[in-house]
């Protein structure tokens, strides 16, 4: 498909901004990349193709400079992997309402982040919390269950959900968000190329990588050099409100 130049600008531009807020707290961006691309007259799977590979390229970098700035644990990330891959497929065996899902979903992360607002008024220093060590397990298979049902990388349910607990340092909780989702992701590109439904084209799909790889090391730069716990968790509350408002605009108004 011929694109004008100032569409491309303009792509480049969304695209790069999006990577930047979302790399900042671990996540990828793949839920609005889709809804961006969805305003032009792309197909179906070109759309699905390229918001994951975007999606794929943020938490890549992401995951790489958390890991270089010493934010991983592999022995306490590795309980949320491991049983959110075989959950993750499971969950896209099933075929819900959407309406009622969506509707419950939207409401549920509008309120996670409100109680994240919240949070990030306090001043005191973040401190972990112990918990059971089945607890991991546990909240890594419904995480994983959750993304296979509505077909995205997770982190944005599973980053509220341990800053709620205080399961460590707001940092920390990005990056598994990240390695979480570049799980996910891999996992969902394999797919598309199994299912030969992989759809791209180069003239565009090379201008939104290069953009989200930029944005997505300026914001995931920005989160390790700048930001205090309590900005991390101001981001993630905008990112998972906007997403959840989304999702009820979207079912009050189809």
């Amino acid at each position: 498909m011929p694109f004008i130049s100032e569409t491309l600008i303009l792509l480049f531009s969304v695209f790069f901004i999006i990577a930047a807020f979302y790399s900042s707290v671990g996540f990828g961006g793949g839920s609005s990349y889709l809804a961006v691309l969805s305003l032009f007259t792309f197909s179906f799977f070109f759309i699905r193709s390229n918001a994951l590979i975007c999606n794929l390229v943020v938490v890549t970098g992401s995951t790489y400079l958390f890991y270089k700035d010493g934010h991983f644990s592999l022995k306490d990330f590795f309980p949320f992997l491991v049983t959110s891959i075989p959950l993750a497929f499971i969950g896209a065996l099933f075929k819900l309402n959407e309406s009622a899902f969506f509707l419950l979903l939207g409401v549920t992360l509008t309120l996670s982040a409100v109680s994240l607002f919240y949070q990030a008024r306090s001043n005191t220093t973040v401190r972990a919390k112990p918990y059971p060590k089945y607890m991991s397990y546990v909240i890594g298979a419904a995480i994983g269950l959750l993304s296979g049902l509505v077909g995205i990388g997770g982190g944005i349910f599973l980053a509220p959900v341990l800053n709620h607990l205080n399961w460590d340092k707001p940092v920390k909780i990005a990056a598994l968000s990240a390695l979480f989702i570049l799980v996910n992701s891999i996992s969902g590109l394999i797919g598309l190329l199994a299912s030969k439904s992989l759809d791209i084209s180069w003239s565009i799909t090379l201008v939104l990588i290069v953009a989200v790889l930029l944005g997505g090391q300026l914001g995931v730069r920005f989160s390790l050099k700048k930001a205090s716990p309590k900005v991390i968790r101001i981001i993630t509350g905008i990112l998972v409100l906007v997403v959840g408002l989304r999702l009820l605009f979207i079912q009050n108004f189809s």
